[in-house]
């Protein structure tokens, strides 16, 4: 019987852990499979461990792995496929399927742009700057570059940079120092999918800084963008028949 595991982030923010299960239980509804579990990669339970047993306690005999990221990075290529791994040789019954991150795709880029008209219509030299989590895993830092560009050519912005919070840089911090005395608009994006520590510190970076045209917008979020692209993603991997994990 095939089930779906979602694994979210998790977070040590009650609201972030609470608003990633209220917007999968949104998709759980648009996705027709009996066996739906929704688990967390780390600071919340259940864990990645406990979800599949889930699954199979309840007759799973094909588990379609599903990650809640926006990116490829460590979480994706490392620390969820060593869980699939452990659960593999406890259940070697059981058929795991894994698949991909939200990645680059062009509803992501018409939510960016929502995020930016919701705080405030911009103007024809408006700039953007994209706040990645950060990784040390270079492709993280490419991705973000490419769907920056999308952004600033779909929409047509003077310039859309990226910067990230930890990892490999530039980092916010840098970037800050770079923006004193900025007279352009500037609309800050975080491209973060809940609330969370990560934003809490942007905020707080954020305060005293002296530039009334440097404006935060909410994070990229759960909106019916990401619902479509993760029901998109999910229905390519239970497409996929006879790999195994991937």
């Amino acid at each position: 019987m095939q089930a779906i595991l979602y694994i979210a982030h998790g977070s040590r923010v009650k609201a972030g852990v609470e608003q990633a299960r209220t917007f999968l239980q949104g998709v759980q509804q648009a996705v027709r499979v009996s066996i739906q579990e929704i688990c967390f990669l780390e600071l919340a339970t259940p864990t990645i461990a406990e979800g599949i047993e889930s699954c199979i306690r309840k007759g799973a005999t094909t588990i379609a792995v599903v990650p809640i990221l926006l990116l490829a990075a460590q979480h994706a290529k490392q620390d969820i496929p060593i869980e699939i791994a452990k659960a593999q040789k406890q259940y070697p019954y059981v058929k795991f399927t894994y698949g991909e991150p939200l990645g680059i795709h062009e509803r992501l880029i018409d939510t960016l742009q929502a995020r930016i008209i919701e705080k405030q219509q911009p103007n024809r030299n408006a700039r953007v700057l994209l706040i990645g989590r950060g990784s040390s895993d270079p492709s993280v830092k490419r991705d973000l570059a490419e769907i920056a560009a999308r952004l600033r050519t779909k929409y047509n912005y003077h310039s859309v940079e990226t910067c990230f919070l930890y990892g490999m840089g530039p980092t916010f911090e840098d970037w800050l120092q770079q923006a004193k005395g900025e007279q352009q608009q500037v609309f800050i994006v975080p491209y973060l999918l809940f609330t969370g520590i990560l934003r809490q510190s942007i905020t707080k970076q954020l305060q005293g800084f002296d530039s009334k045209n440097i404006m935060l917008c909410e994070s990229l979020g759960y909106d019916d963008n990401v619902k479509k692209v993760l029901v998109e993603r999910i229905d390519e991997l239970l497409q996929v028949k006879e790999e195994g994990v991937s």
